[in-house]
């Protein structure tokens, strides 16, 4: 009697040290998808702190691209006021976009195109777009490894016993990325 008393106890520490470790391991995963997500946060602040310096030294040499700059304001405003990954991912996709239609205007202004204070802010935004990728790429995979966690046995349970919640990965579509490149040779 004492042998199977003392075999079920050592069953249940078993079960309960096990039950322990993949709940630590949970949070962990857990709170690496919330420091990936805080640096996207950080990148994309850094971005829209960028943009209205980018568009005030531009305005001098725009001076009839009013609605360029309003798409681009208004981008920025409901880039910074997004909440959720999916409100982010599609606020930011609309900020992308504005941004290449300026660029593309900017190419109309050669003296802005050589403005040193334009360059140096247009190199700044280029690598905080390359910081920006790779963040998002970091996020992603951390929500990878913690959905998978959170959906695989025997983990899952502790999962469903604790209410860790599924995440949204950051997928960012613009208008350029939705588009087939044309070729024409003619």
């Amino acid at each position: 009697m004492i042998v199977a008393v003392i075999a079920v106890l050592a069953v249940l520490a078993l079960v309960g040290i096990v039950g322990i470790g993949i709940y630590n391991g949970l949070v962990g995963s857990r709170n690496q998808v919330d420091n990936a997500w805080a640096q996207i946060d950080v990148q994309l602040k850094r971005r829209h702190d960028l943009i209205p310096n980018l568009v005030e030294t531009a305005k001098g040499y725009m001076k009839h691209e009013r609605e360029t700059f309003e798409s681009i304001t208004k981008a920025r405003s409901a880039a910074m006021g997004a909440k959720t990954v999916p409100e982010v991912a599609k606020s930011e996709g609309q900020l992308a976009d504005a941004l290449s239609k300026f660029m593309l205007v900017v190419e109309n202004y050669p003296e802005l195109k050589a403005n040193q204070n334009f360059l140096a802010l247009q190199e700044e935004l280029t690598s905080t777009e390359n910081k920006i990728a790779f963040a998002r790429q970091n996020y992603n995979d951390q929500v990878l490894f913690y959905n998978n966690k959170i959906q695989m046995f025997p983990s899952n349970v502790v999962a469903g016993m604790f209410v860790f919640n599924k995440r949204d990965f950051f997928q960012v579509e613009t208008a350029l990325e939705r588009e087939a490149p044309k070729v024409n040779f003619s």
